[in-house]
């Protein structure tokens, strides 16, 4: 009895901490499993991770998931803008290319990470959102692929698993150079021999592959015939969800009771981030996203998304979320990422403008004044003359950029240097330190044969 009261006493106490620190600082509560989807077999998360590794899936047989997000550069890629299909290199020593084999264009906007993408409350995805869950659909998401996207896809990690292999600057190649392309181009993406029947053909053909998926999905795939590409998309999804779920950080330790976690400068940061500095007004709940779209005058650099209206008609201009409501007043809106491992992530924004965390910190303070005064020099993206011309039309257009500005919801925001440093160092206390070395995450070989991600 003696015993069971000491473990009741023990447990008050630390919810009493926990209470206390969360209404101290209007902090969410903490992370649980209950945050996330039932853990996965381990053959799902085996199969998923050669998967997410292995060049197979590439058009052209030259890249992998793993390309554009590896767990050695953030699970991004370091980059502005990634330079998918072609490019040679891994991070910040990827290049272009040069004569025939040159790059055909840079992916127009910033690879995001991955971190905590498998916890339910992420029902959409990209930048735009264009794909998430809707549950009056046949599906059960939204998506770029329509009626096309097939049913039994696990949550909206998955559904986006399914498309990077069908973007030609991304994965698939260019229309003309291997049938993923050529399906992919003319918008065949789940018909006979369409984007993804041509690359679960190429799972098929693969034994130890056939062996794998068989193991992951018993009773659902008996043969090779079986092999759908929805079931790679599952598998890597499932990979990621584990591999790179990030909630034991110095901040996640705090919430969980433990009051010595984070450091007196670290509080007064967390203090300013859920009040004065009103960050918490968009990276808000457990993850600190809400989940939402906004417009925070991002410099818009790179080849654009192709998106035109009056007074625009290169191409050049990344409308965000209008692309996918069609509504002009969400023009500019992007999605609020989560801040768990934010110090490991960079470059930020949408395009990749920021290259630092106090850059794009600085912005939040002031986001007008950061626009009007962008400094073109931190953009990292390698170099090549016919592209370069590219990246800074809009932000050399005077109009173009008032027109950014216009849009923006975000308050400017006063803090001395000292508070500034304060918030600084809260940021980096979001940091899970497991990911400091995730050498664990990438896999000696893939089943293939073929080398890894590079």
């Amino acid at each position: 009895m003696r015993m069971n009261l000491r473990k009741i006493c023990l447990g008050l106490t630390i919810c009493v901490a926990t209470f206390v620190a969360q209404a101290a600082n209007h902090a969410p509560m903490a992370v649980t499993d209950n945050d996330f989807y039932p853990a996965p077999s381990s053959a799902k998360v085996e199969l998923g991770k050669a998967l997410f590794y292995d060049k197979i899936l590439s058009g052209n047989g030259n890249i992998a998931c793993a390309t554009c997000h590896h767990p050695l550069t953030g699970t991004g890629d370091g980059l502005a803008l990634s330079v998918g299909e072609g490019a040679k290199g891994l991070g910040v020593t990827r290049d272009t290319g040069s004569g025939s084999d040159a790059v055909h264009a840079r992916v127009p906007r910033n690879a995001p990470h991955i971190f905590n993408l498998g916890a339910k409350e992420f029902t959409a995805m990209f930048h735009d959102g264009r794909v998430a869950v809707n549950n009056s659909l046949p599906s059960g998401f939204i998506s770029p692929a329509g009626e096309q996207l097939p049913l039994g896809l696990d949550n909206s990690l998955a559904v986006q698993a399914m498309f990077p292999v069908t973007s030609a600057s991304e994965m698939a190649g260019q229309a003309g150079e291997n049938p993923v392309a050529d399906a992919a181009a003319e918008g065949n993406l789940a018909g006979a021999n369409g984007a993804w029947d041509l690359l679960a053909q190429r799972l098929r053909s693969i034994p130890e592959y056939v062996a794998m998926f068989q193991n992951a999905y018993p009773g659902q795939i008996n043969t090779a015939d079986d092999i759908q590409f929805k079931d790679a998309a599952n598998a890597i999804a499932a990979f990621e969800a584990t591999a790179w779920r990030a909630d034991n950080s110095r901040f996640d330790q705090y919430l969980r009771g433990d009051r010595h976690a984070l450091s007196k400068h670290e509080k007064k940061g967390m203090k300013l981030f859920y009040g004065k500095a009103n960050c918490s007004g968009c990276h808000s709940g457990k993850f600190q996203t809400d989940q939402g779209f906004h417009a925070i005058a991002m410099p818009q650099v790179g080849p654009g998304k192709g998106h035109n209206s009056d007074g625009y008609d290169d191409g050049r201009e990344d409308f965000g979320l209008e692309a996918t409501t069609g509504n002009a007043n969400d023009r500019f809106r992007f999605r609020t990422p989560t801040l768990r491992n934010i110090a490991l992530t960079a470059p930020y924004g949408h395009a990749g403008a920021y290259d630092s965390l106090e850059a794009v910190v600085r912005h939040h303070l002031s986001p007008v004044n950061s626009l009007f005064n962008y400094d073109f020099s931190q953009v990292r993206m390698p170099s090549r003359a016919d592209l370069d011309e590219q990246d800074f039309e809009v932000m050399n257009d005077s109009w173009r950029v008032e027109q950014i500005a216009q849009r923006n919801e975000l308050a400017s925001v006063d803090l001395s240097e000292k508070e500034f440093a304060q918030l600084m160092s809260f940021l980096h206390a979001l940091t899970d330190n497991t990911f400091l070395d995730d050498r664990r995450n990438v896999p000696n070989s893939v089943p293939s044969g073929m080398t890894l991600a590079e």
